[in-house]
């Protein structure tokens, strides 16, 4: 496995895999500290129960010191009193140091002494050596455990918190852990979509999960995105229907009127077909600015001569406008290449052209400009129409807007700067409108071709031929 191929440091992989270790080191670490304190607990004397018995076998030196064998015996006879059980003094050689000597089983005993630290296995109280504080080696405090000393009387009790209860507690922490971090975006995927089901496509994701930087965060924003898309393209679709079926409206009633007016057969076919004509252009351009919002497979590109199309462009249109070719000019040179879908392209420049012709009043100039703008070429078109009001310079890229009563001109149906506009979108660019001193400048921000330039046997070629048969709505 290539170091490449593990996921990114921001991957849900990373949170998993150390909410994992955090919990196993946690759960060592707790069946290590645990697992030692409980240890201490059940098989080990505690603290109360060892100063006890140290404090017996100090009593038991002072009476062999001041008394020897006398004194050891009557503290034996005093200790009766306060334990049950056997209690011995004996000295270095495991001989008795009272008056009463050792029997063989008590001396057999003595072999399985134990200390005050060992661990305390048997079920049976065992017999413990505790030297004396003093002089150890002058003899030794031996005696029955005490019951109440004896360590681990809640060790099954103990042993089901440290072996059950808290490991389930900490599992159910890191359940809790999981469901944050998985299960709580997941549902707001699910109560979006469910709200996508029942046509709410207003609905979006908390900032909480769409701000993740893991794959669920990506997933909520293409969530939200998809939403945003689908609403948008929702809206697009209905206002498209009803500003369709008004545009359909007027030329409709103009065909009501001439089937039943008393025009010659020659007239009412030119009539009709006039209205057929303009009604199907409408609807296929409809048509064409709904696919350009709902598409978006990448278009494949290619090199493209700003200049050339230029050519290509102002020719078709001085042939159907009158124009002369004086009154188009360009001012972009032959090294401007960009890369783009050349028929998207065409037509979406093609509207731009036919606007501002439109717009123009007659004598005006019509220039397109652009300059380098790093990975990008800013084009410019401006024409001497008088420009639009500020508020409306975002309005005329909307479908079926025309502003006739603002700019002179008339005609169109309102649709070429919408097509234009996705189009350029589609091809990674940008379009935006802006007035001047004299007229309006449209911008385009196309993506530069860094090849297209340099090459000169590309550059040498013929300018490339564009489907412009159809004539385009503006």
């Amino acid at each position: 496995m290539k170091w490449s191929d593990l996921p990114g440091r921001h991957s849900l992989f990373w949170k998993l895999a150390c909410l994992l270790v955090a919990f196993c080191l946690l759960m060592i670490w707790l069946s290590w500290s645990w697992g030692r304190y409980m240890e201490q607990r059940n098989q080990f004397l505690s603290d109360d129960a060892r100063g006890t018995l140290t404090r017996y076998a100090a009593e038991a030196e002072q009476a062999w010191k001041e008394r020897q064998r006398a004194g050891v015996d009557a503290w034996l006879e005093g200790m009766k009193q306060r334990e049950t059980g056997w209690v011995g003094v004996i000295g270095g050689d495991l001989q008795s140091l009272s008056s009463r000597a050792l029997t063989d089983q008590e001396i057999e005993h003595l072999t399985f002494l134990r200390g005050l630290d060992w661990p305390i296995h048997k079920k049976n109280l065992p017999w413990l050596r505790v030297p004396f504080p003093g002089n150890p080696y002058a003899g030794n405090l031996v005696i029955e455990l005490p019951q109440r000393f004896m360590p681990g009387q809640y060790r099954v009790f103990w042993r089901v918190i440290t072996n059950g209860v808290i490991p389930g507690l900490f599992t159910l922490l890191l359940c809790v852990g999981l469901y944050r971090l998985l299960v709580v975006p997941l549902n707001s995927l699910r109560e979006q979509a469910n709200a996508w089901r029942a046509d709410q496509l207003n609905v979006r994701l908390s900032s909480h999960t769409t701000n993740r930087s893991d794959e669920l965060g990506e997933l909520g924003r293409a969530f939200d995105h998809m939403s945003e898309r689908l609403q948008s393209t929702v809206a697009l679709q209905q206002q498209l229907l009803r500003d369709l079926s008004h545009e359909l409206r007027t030329p409709l009633s103009r065909l009501r009127v001439a089937s039943e007016s008393e025009q010659d057969v020659v007239q009412l076919r030119e009539r009709i077909g006039r209205e057929v004509d303009g009604m199907q252009r409408l609807v296929e351009d409809t048509l064409q600015l709904a696919w350009l919002d709902t598409e978006r497979s990448r278009l494949p590109d290619e090199s493209i001569q700003i200049q050339a199309l230029w050519d290509m462009l102002t020719e078709n249109a001085c042939y159907e406008s009158g124009w002369p070719a004086s009154q188009l000019h360009c001012a972009v040179d032959s090294s401007c290449w960009v890369r783009g879908h050349l028929n998207t392209l065409a037509q979406a420049l093609e509207n731009i052209v036919r606007n501002a012709i439109r717009h123009s009043p007659d004598g005006g100039i019509v220039s397109l400009g652009g300059r380098r703008d790093g990975d990008y070429w800013h084009l410019w078109l401006e024409d001497q129409g008088g420009g639009v009001a500020e508020t409306d310079l975002e309005r005329i890229f909307s479908p079926f807007i025309r502003l006739d009563g603002s700019r002179p001109g008339n005609g169109g149906f309102g649709l070429g700067l919408s097509i234009a506009r996705n189009a350029v979108q589609r091809q990674g660019g940008a379009l935006w409108a802006e007035n001047t001193a004299t007229g309006l400048r449209l911008n385009m921000r196309l993506v530069a071709d860094v090849c297209g330039a340099s090459d000169n046997a590309f550059a040498s070629k013929p300018a490339p031929t564009v489907d412009l048969s159809r004539p385009q709505i503006v």
